[in-house]
């Protein structure tokens, strides 16, 4: 009989033990699940505000609500007495081998974050980056997609793009364009000069200032170089590139300014 209210007065104090840290780990997984919930959304209007792209929002909102609710399971399984050292170091190391085994993707992912928070481009950009050149059509989470002028997809991956050199051509509003022109040795340097300067003051496109360049720029084996350089808006680099190189040749033509290009004599001898 003394036995037995021993081993009930043990269940008691046992029942009463554990039933206070059960409820206890209860409380606080309640109380944790909704402060994660909070932090998460706080975390969300935060992103959404700096107009983080939506998709990466989305995938951070849930990475960020798995990892905290791990986190908050282990402790409240510690709480109870459970020991956890070994659940750590399996999980650690699971993790270090899906880490390894995912490193390409993981960096992808990363440099999509890096991309998106820091924004070296946006959606519409003439960017080269990689080797390749053309409109970023999308940014996603792991890639970068570009469409070439001439129409061709071009997916790039996120981690090389963000680490890597890059050349933006849509950040600045304005662009130099810069063109040599040679003409033969006889023509007129002074004449040249003020043919150039009225075509490129005819073209309304081309800004006053910062002002126009021309000088001789090099005295070659069969030509005298002129070095242009004038000022346009981002969107008319292409347009008067070609515009105004038309213009020199047909300009050049009709005032009778040679353009020189290259010519080889061949002197044949017949022996006697």
């Amino acid at each position: 009989m003394k036995d037995f209210e021993f081993n009930l007065s043990g269940l008691y104090e046992l029942v009463i033990s554990y039933g206070l840290k059960l409820l206890l780990a209860i409380v606080t997984l309640v109380i944790g699940l909704w402060i994660i919930r909070f932090m998460v959304r706080a975390i969300v209007r935060g992103m959404e505000r700096q107009e983080i792209d939506p998709t990466l929002v989305k995938f951070l909102k849930s990475l960020l609500s798995m990892l905290l609710k791990i986190m908050l399971v282990i402790s409240v399984i510690s709480m109870v007495g459970v020991e956890m050292t070994s659940f750590v170091a399996i999980l650690a190391a699971a993790g270090l081998a899906v880490g390894m085994a995912l490193s390409g993707t993981l960096q992808n992912f990363a440099g999509g974050v890096m991309l998106v928070l820091f924004k070296p481009f946006k959606v519409g950009d003439y960017i080269e980056a990689q080797g390749f050149a053309g409109v970023v059509k999308e940014i996603q989470i792991f890639n970068t997609i570009l469409t070439t002028v001439d129409n061709k997809t071009i997916i790039i991956p996120n981690g090389g793009l963000s680490t890597g050199p890059m050349t933006n051509y849509s950040t600045e509003p304005l662009r130099r364009v810069d063109f040599t022109f040679g003409i033969g040795y006889h023509d007129d340097i002074d004449k040249t000069r003020g043919v150039i300067e009225g075509l490129i003051s005819a073209d309304k496109r081309i800004l006053k200032e910062p002002a126009p360049f021309i000088a001789v720029s090099g005295l070659k084996a069969s030509s005298v170089e002129f070095a242009v350089r004038v000022w346009v808006g981002a969107g008319d680099y292409w347009d008067i590139y070609f515009d105004l190189t038309e213009k020199v040749k047909k300009t050049f033509d009709r005032e009778g300014i040679s353009i020189p290009f290259p010519q080889t004599d061949v002197h044949v001898y017949q022996e006697k």
